[in-house]
């Protein structure tokens, strides 16, 4: 581990990812000064860290990427000498009804990271010398970008990007701007391409928290078409601790794939989780199951997705902590456990969090 001080931005640090990769860094790396970027849209949430948030090596800042103005002020006044970029509009649904809000976020939010970063990082314009601190520009993608999987396989670091919704769209833009200011200016960056992400925190639109927080409610539990989609699942976990592996590790210009070696259709999920909420929540087995709700499918919902993550395996020793099994069940444990913030999220309480905690100081 090294002793190196970094002052590091993360973007969407208070979202679902982000929030795990704040809590590991101030956690693991005391001697580094983490900035939490986020503009606190519905998905950020703050209480999703509020064990760290006093921690003296960590800084919560409220903005917006798509203002490069406010961006350029930023880097200007802390000198980032890294950064890692998860801020994004997230979610498929969404953008496939306001493609223009994943347009602005996810492009022109990460031309303007990487414009500021630009001009930082220029010779004579940090603290350090390049000897001591290697910047770089992390950015943290997703394997939608690379389509659908509809004929076996799986995605590698060469697989070309065909995505198919307005999100992925946006994120493979975002990643070939990343490699092309890589390519023409000399910027250190680095991608890695993941897959599902689900545990603690996620915000519950996603597949496997609505699930979770349906059947504990007895209401329905929807499923796209017949729940033949395949996906792979990524404890998250396992995702910063491979994202905490890359960034120290991880060769400059390279990308990285990260999957949980776990392939489900939806319905084999749903059902093996009906199974798992059924003796947690001590009811007959069989009793959540009778709640799933076949739906119109999604406008144009990719097959499968599939990862093969052996490059950050063989070259960075990473492997996933747990089966999907038992990230599932620990998953579930942790909603049942934590019914204050589900409630908060649903609620939509969560959003006066900054307010109430943060302008008392």
């Amino acid at each position: 581990m090294s002793d190196i001080q970094r002052n590091i931005l993360i973007t969407g640090g208070a979202g679902f990812i982000g929030s795990h990769l704040v809590r590991r860094f101030v956690k693991r790396y005391p001697h580094y000064i983490i900035n939490n970027l986020d503009n606190l849209t519905y998905a950020g949430n703050l209480e999703n860290l509020r064990d760290i948030e006093t921690a003296s090596n960590y800084r919560f800042i409220k903005g917006d990427i798509t203002d490069a103005a406010f961006i350029n002020q930023l880097f200007e006044k802390h000198r980032f000498d890294a950064v890692i970029h998860l801020a994004a509009e997230s979610h498929v649904d969404r953008s496939i009804v306001s493609p223009m809000d994943f347009i602005f976020t996810n492009i022109v939010g990460t031309v303007n990271l990487l414009n500021a970063a630009k001009t930082l990082w220029q010779p004579g314009k940090t603290e350090h010398a390049t000897s001591e601190i290697n910047h770089l520009f992390y950015q943290v993608s997703t394997d939608e970008v690379y389509g659908s999987l509809d004929h076996g396989g799986y995605f590698t670091e060469t697989t070309p990007y065909d995505p198919r919704s307005p999100y992925s769209a946006s994120k493979a833009s975002a990643d070939h701007l990343v490699r092309a200011y890589g390519h023409t200016y000399g910027l250190p960056v680095v991608v890695s391409n993941c897959s599902n992400n689900y545990g603690a925190y996620q915000f519950p639109e996603k597949l496997i928290p609505l699930a979770i927080n349906n059947i504990r409610s007895n209401k329905a539990v929807p499923i796209y078409g017949k729940g033949e989609n395949i996906r792979d699942w990524l404890w998250v976990e396992d995702h910063v601790a491979a994202i905490d592996l890359v960034f120290h590790n991880g060769k400059r210009g390279d990308t990285y794939n990260i999957g949980g070696f776990n392939e489900r259709t939806n319905i084999d999920l749903i059902m093996q989780l009906c199974s798992i909420m059924d003796e947690k929540l001590g009811r007959p087995a069989g009793s959540s199951a009778k709640l799933l709700t076949y739906v119109k499918d999604r406008a144009g919902h990719d097959l499968r997705y599939a990862i093969d993550s052996s490059r950050i395996t063989n070259e960075l020793g990473w492997k996933p902590s747990l089966t999907f099994e038992e990230g599932l069940a620990k998953t579930v444990d942790w909603y049942l456990a934590n019914e204050e913030w589900l409630q908060h999220v649903t609620s939509g309480d969560y959003q006066h969090y900054y307010e109430q905690q943060y302008h008392k100081r």
